[in-house]
């Protein structure tokens, strides 16, 4: 029996909702400690690597007096951000992020960890404070990677040196330079550096489960950011594909456009927000009846003869449950690979801009030919 449009309408907005969702909920939160002397520059870093002005002067809940937890609505990431070192105040920053570091590490819910801290150092200070050490050490002791970040960086080898010595269990060093940099007695404009290191440090050392909210959480301002979220984009298309063959093997006849339409949904709903985009259940179907509207044909007519092969008894069903397999992975990838460069060109041309839904769309259907 064949459906009516409306069901088919209803079955497709169902599996759209349910696409939302699961891309969603298994994005999970990646939550970063920043530590550092007032002035360093860790607003500007944050802001910087992160999408969406992340850190704003005076931006975030006070947990305790001296720390303030910064997050967005739809946002994967929190940034656990220290009031400066000053030595006035040293002690009760240390105490009270001890305290909050042992609450969190205690959760059950890994989304609640601290995943990893930045240690940020402003490089012409040419000191490392004995405070910083033990933040260090402490934090470290605890489980959590620390990346010691030298800001403002103008490649002094000599401290570089002295604190890879001094911080010892730090996991990792990277001079930054957030911003350009104009040195007016030589005339010359030092451009940005050390981005490139940080992001691939920090993924580095996050847990597995965090990368995905780590890659969309990251501005499409840097190359090396889109570089992961592309990663981490390829990694959702290629489990897609390996469940559409998975699906499409099934010797159930006629059974395949059933099952492969919410996966390859799903794979679109999470591709898109691995790339930081701000999904919705009327975007979502706009995009996904543009495109997939298009192949809906081909993909049943496929469906029908590999069907009738499935009927055929012994050689029929493992025959055409294989060449189901191969043809629903195929298709898969082709359009999710397809989705990803779409994407990946416009954030190129576009970077830190958000998504534009009808520009990703109009670009989507012309490359797709399945």
């Amino acid at each position: 029996m064949i459906s009516s449009d409306a069901d088919k309408h209803i079955q497709l907005h169902d599996a759209i909702e349910e696409a939302i969702g699961a891309a969603t909920k298994g994005l999970g939160k990646v939550n970063v400690v920043t530590v550092g002397k007032t002035g360093v520059g860790k607003s500007t870093l944050i802001n910087t690597v992160f999408r969406g002005d992340f850190a704003k002067t005076g931006s975030g809940k006070p947990v305790t007096q001296k720390i303030v937890e910064i997050t967005k609505p739809g946002h994967p990431l929190t940034i656990i951000d220290t009031k400066g070192l000053e030595v006035a105040d040293y002690a009760r920053t240390r105490d009270e992020l001890d305290t909050l570091i042992q609450e969190r590490s205690s959760s059950e819910d890994q989304n609640r960890h601290i995943h990893i801290a930045w240690l940020c150092i402003q490089e012409g200070s040419d000191r490392v404070e004995d405070a910083e050490v033990e933040l260090c050490n402490m934090i470290a002791a605890a489980g959590i990677p620390v990346v010691a970040v030298l800001t403002k960086s103008r490649k002094n080898e000599k401290f570089l040196k002295e604190v890879n010595g001094l911080l010892s269990r730090a996991s990792c060093t990277v001079c930054v330079r957030a911003l350009s940099e104009r040195i007016e007695e030589l005339d010359a404009t030092l451009p940005p550096t050390g981005l490139d290191a940080l992001i691939d440090a920090t993924s580095r050392l996050i847990p597995e489960a965090q990368k995905r909210a780590y890659a969309n959480a990251l501005s499409t301002r840097n190359r090396r950011a889109l570089d992961e979220k592309k990663h981490q984009a390829e990694n959702e298309v290629s489990i897609a594909a390996g469940l559409a063959a998975t699906a499409a093997a099934v010797p159930i006849p006629f059974s395949d456009a059933a099952l492969l339409v919410p996966i390859q949904v799903t794979m679109i709903a999470k591709v898109g927000v691995t790339f930081g985009m701000e999904l919705s259940t009327a975007t979502l179907t706009t995009l996904v009846t543009s495109v997939l509207g298009a192949s809906a044909a081909t993909l049943i007519g496929r469906t029908v003869v590999t069907g009738l092969l499935k009927m055929i008894p012994g050689a029929g069903t493992v025959v055409g449950g294989a060449i189901a397999a191969t043809t629903a992975a195929l298709i898969t990838k082709s359009l999710g690979n397809a989705y990803i460069a779409v994407l990946y060109e416009f954030c190129l041309a576009h970077p830190g801009e958000d998504i534009d839904i009808a520009m990703i769309t109009k670009a989507l259907k012309a490359r797709v030919k399945i």
